[in-house]
C-alpha cells in the first residue's frame, strides 16, 4: 500500500465524489482514478479491498464535516444557552451544505451497511462512537438539557440535513433559523 498521504486524501475525495453522485454501484476504483485525474489503476495501490476503501471513505467524510476546532472554540466561548445551542446546530446545517457531497457520500455509505454486514459493523461502531462523543461533548459543556434531550437533537437534526439536503421542497414553507430555534427549545429544557 502507498503512503502518499496527499495523494490517498486526493483519492478519497474523488471516491466521496463519485459516491455522492453515482451511489455505491458506480464506485469503482477506475471511477475513482478517472474523477481524481490520475493514471488509472493508481487508486489500487492505496486500497487493498473494496471493504478498506469504504472505511476509508467513511473515516475521510467525518473529517471533512467535523467543525474547524479553532472556529469551534470560538463559537464556544459564548455562555452555554439554548442561544449557543442554536447557533451550533446552525453552523451544523451550514456545514453539511457546504460539503453537500460528504454528506451524500455518508448517506450513501449508510445504504450500503444495509447490504454489507462487515461495513455495517465498521459504520455503526464509527457513527456510536461519534454520537457518544456529541453527547458527552455538549454535557461537558453544561450546555442545556440532559443527555436524552441531547439524543433526541441529535436525531431531530439528522432528519431535518436529510430534507434539507436530498428534498429541500420539503421545508420551503418553513424558516430552518426558525426550526432549529424550535427544536433546542422545545427538546432541551432549561436547566434548573
Amino acid at each position: 500500500m502507498r503512503s502518499n498521504p496527499a495523494r490517498r486524501a486526493a483519492l478519497l475525495d474523488a471516491a466521496i465524489e463519485v459516491l455522492a453522485r453515482e451511489g455505491t454501484r458506480g464506485l469503482t476504483l477506475r471511477a475513482i482514478d478517472a474523477q481524481a485525474g490520475v493514471p488509472t489503476g493508481t487508486a489500487t495501490n492505496y486500497f487493498a479491498n473494496r471493504a478498506d476503501l469504504l472505511a476509508q471513505v467513511m473515516h475521510r467524510t467525518r473529517e471533512r464535516l467535523t467543525p474547524d476546532p479553532a472556529a469551534l472554540a470560538e463559537t464556544m466561548r459564548q455562555a452555554p444557552t439554548h442561544d449557543l445551542v442554536t447557533e451550533l446546530m446552525r453552523q451544523l446545517l451550514e456545514r453539511m451544505r457546504g460539503d453537500r457531497t460528504g454528506y451524500l457520500a455518508m448517506l450513501e455509505l449508510r445504504l450500503e451497511a444495509t447490504r454489507r454486514p462487515e461495513l455495517h459493523a465498521d459504520l455503526s461502531g464509527f457513527l456510536t462512537a461519534e454520537h457518544e462523543e456529541i453527547v458527552r461533548y455538549h454535557l461537558d459543556a453544561g450546555l442545556p438539557g440532559d443527555a436524552t434531550g441531547v439524543a433526541l437533537l441529535y436525531f431531530a437534526m439528522a432528519g431535518l440535513l436529510l430534507d434539507d439536503l436530498t428534498v429541500p421542497a420539503i421545508l420551503e414553507p418553513y424558516s430552518t433559523t426558525g426550526l432549529i430555534g424550535q427544536i433546542v427549545t422545545r427538546l432541551l429544557p432549561a436547566q434548573g
